[in-house]
């Protein structure tokens, strides 16, 4: 089968071109299998939105739900075990990738995001979800708030590989990295293979223009409003370079010497929300060698069809990026308080999605009983 050009282009660049969306229609299919061969897709990632619109839109699941309901199993328990399937398949699917590629071939399965600020019921969880899906190629997502850091460090520890996810601001993005390297030492101390450990961080984009935009609007001056739009891309440039930073540090080097894999980022939310906006905005602007973008189907379809590779859009723009955000400070952008929404934002979301998820799988389950 035919490669896209364009998808191919960018993979060659050293963008690894991950699926955000997966089903098991997709699986049973062969979807998934097609994006593979012919869109250059590596990877997967989940959500409790996305297992939400699988499984209340599909009868795929009915057979297993009802074996569920049968057993008397609890809905969060039945929950576990049909999203653990999908992710299980979906790995054998991107098994051959990973085993070409380590670091990709990799499906995404995240924790509770109702247990977002409690580490020890994170790193708990973390553990339980590897063993269940019991795949070499999975990521288990943990979100980066305040608890959740050491939640990262300890289940790197125990040698499992881990996609910190919802990444917004700069500063929050380092405690990422320091938590990822800690987590290192403390797996090289406890004499485990670093090189079978691996690792993303998922910084996310469009969420970043959608509220300071909202914000310069807000504002109204001429030069506020001509900053809108520019804020996402320069956030994920400066953290590209903090990024770099770390991997020339002696720590991370000592670490490298043991073996250990980078933590790669991962741009993610690349769905671009203003349709004032070219819809393959934030895979264009974002090319640089060895990073993740992770995009949802209608990204992937655009950047097939019109999507562009115009070399390196990273490397060496930390001034001008940084020259944004100081702009952005000066039209009287509260950049902390936006970071700190967006994160509140970004666990409630999925903590609504996972009560929506929940409520499906109870109704089909008392449905499967009557």
């Amino acid at each position: 089968m035919a490669q896209n050009e364009k998808l191919a282009e960018l993979s060659a660049a050293g963008v690894a071109v991950w699926l955000d969306d997966l089903s098991r229609d997709r699986i049973l299919t062969g979807d998934l299998k097609s994006l593979i061969d012919e869109y250059s897709v590596v990877g997967v990632t989940t959500n409790p939105t996305i297992f939400a619109a699988a499984i209340s839109g599909s009868d795929c699941y009915d057979e297993q739900v009802r074996d569920l309901a049968v057993t008397k199993v609890s809905v969060e328990e039945a929950l576990r075990t049909i999203t653990a399937a999908d992710v299980r398949d979906a790995c054998d699917v991107l098994r051959p990738v990973h085993d070409r590629q380590p670091g990709d071939g990799r499906v995404s399965l995240e924790v509770s995001p109702g247990l977002a600020n409690d580490t020890e019921a994170t790193a708990a969880e973390a553990a339980h979800l590897w063993w269940l899906v019991d795949r070499p190629n999975l990521f288990i997502k943990i979100p980066a708030t305040e608890a959740g850091l050491p939640a990262i460090t300890s289940t790197i520890a125990r040698g499992i590989s881990v996609n910190v996810t919802l990444i917004f601001s700069l500063e929050r993005y380092r405690a990422v990295m320091d938590a990822y390297l800690t987590g290192l030492e403390q797996a090289r101390d406890a004499g485990l293979d670093l090189s079978r450990i691996q690792s993303v961080a998922s910084f996310f984009v469009s969420r970043v223009d959608t509220e300071i935009d909202k914000r310069l609007e807000d504002i109204g001056t001429d030069e506020a409003l001509a900053l809108r739009g520019k804020a996402a891309v320069a956030n994920a440039r400066l953290a590209y370079a903090a990024y770099v930073e770390v991997g020339e540090s002696d720590r991370w080097k000592q670490l490298a010497e043991a073996g250990a894999n980078p933590q790669r980022p991962l741009w993610a939310s690349t769905g671009v929300k203003n349709p004032d906006y070219p819809d393959t905005l934030y895979v264009t602007e974002l090319v640089v060698a060895d990073t993740v973008n992770t995009m949802p189907e209608k990204t992937l379809e655009a950047f097939a069809d019109h999507g562009e590779v115009e070399g390196d859009k990273v490397t060496g723009e930390r001034d001008g990026a940084q020259a944004v955000f100081d702009q952005l400070s000066a039209a009287g952008v509260d950049l902390d308080d936006v970071f700190k929404v967006l994160e509140e934002e970004g666990v409630d979301k999925f903590k609504k999605s996972w009560t929506e998820l929940v409520e499906t799988v109870e109704k089909q389950m008392e449905q499967a009983q009557q």
